[in-house]
């Protein structure tokens, strides 16, 4: 049986940096070892070096080792989804590379901005210390694409991806809905397939989780109501709810799994099946996430707390309650 803390395969945990950057490192080397600098069309090719540098930076970003950044306080958007979704990214760039056919091939600091990519696409969430603007760091889910976009602008440089340091900060918008992805300014094609690449990890790497439906109801939907997502504004001060609580988030998981399906299929390109490759001709990540859909349903018709038995580890740092009292369940 798959455990909670585990990845689509169940061999790798996702909680576990050191596991997952093993793993990233393991597929770049199986597509480039061997591979001399400078080839595969690379405008700057870049060693394992900048990934593995990545992992180590993320890390201590997201346990508040740094000098300008607190811990994540996000236990939905937290290390473990951010892992997951490099693992998944990884991994559609090697379905790509092993299937691409007269594609183009992927150059090596192209998979390196992926996977850096990946890493940071949910900065954002992240205060600074001394942040007297927002208590939360869900308050910031509609402007931390773009929060995080311009700390890649920054970060990409130091890690030797400066030539590729605008299309990183560009590419982390895929991840978001601020922008319709046909309209992202990215002029190489080829990079245009990595950010189809990167947005589809976003969506297959959360909704193939083995507790997804209980960190929707319990760690998502608190995420909503401090960022503003659970309730709009409509003219005239009149508020429209949009989910009415936990359990109503996951009733309404078969129409957003709908609206998902829709943006991979047409916005992302059908990224999502370059996972068959990487895993021999099955997509590990659909069948996981249809199961949560048929369960999804199953709640919707008879919904009830109890249906959701399973318990998501818990990854922020002890002491770290990032939630009014009653807005979160653990």
């Amino acid at each position: 049986m798959r455990r909670n803390d585990h990845d689509v395969t169940n061999t790798i945990r996702t909680t576990d940096l050191q596991q997952v950057a093993g793993e990233v490192v393991r597929v770049y080397r199986g597509l480039y070892d061997g591979t001399p600098v400078g080839a595969r069309n690379a405008p700057s090719a870049t060693p394992a070096a900048a990934i593995e540098r990545a992992f180590e930076d993320l890390g201590r970003l997201y346990v508040g080792d740094h000098p300008e950044y607190l811990p994540c306080d996000t236990p939905y958007h937290d290390i473990q989804h951010v892992l997951d979704v490099t693992l998944a990214m990884a991994r559609l760039m090697d379905g790509y590379e092993r299937g691409r056919n007269d594609s183009p091939t992927l150059p090596v600091a192209y998979f390196s901005l992926g996977v850096v990519t990946a890493l940071f696409h949910d900065f954002g969430y992240l205060r600074k210390r001394g942040d007297r603007r927002h208590r939360y760091g869900a308050e910031y889910t509609m402007t931390h694409v773009s929060r995080g976009s311009k700390y890649l602008r920054d970060y990409l440089p130091r890690i030797g991806l400066k030539r590729l340091a605008n299309a990183g900060a560009t590419l982390v918008h895929y991840t978001g809905y601020e922008r319709r992805a046909e309209t992202i300014p990215l002029n190489d094609a080829l990079l245009r397939r990595v950010g189809h690449m990167l947005g589809t990890a976003d969506i297959i790497a959360q909704m193939a989780d083995r507790c997804y439906l209980e960190k929707c109801r319990d760690r998502l939907y608190p995420e909503f109501v401090l960022g503003g997502i659970a309730r709009k504004k409509l003219p005239g001060g009149r508020t429209r709810v949009i989910f009415k609580s936990g359990v109503d988030l996951v009733c309404q998981t078969p129409g957003f799994y709908l609206n998902a399906m829709k943006r991979l299929d047409l916005q992302l390109g059908r990224a999502y099946e370059y996972a068959e490759h990487h895993f021999k001709g099955r997509n590990l990540y659909l069948e996981e996430m249809q199961k949560n859909l048929r369960y999804a349903r199953a709640v919707a018709d008879a919904p009830s707390r109890r249906a959701l038995r399973r318990a998501p580890p818990w990854t922020l740092n002890e002491g770290v309650e990032p939630y009014p009292k009653g807005l979160v369940i653990r």
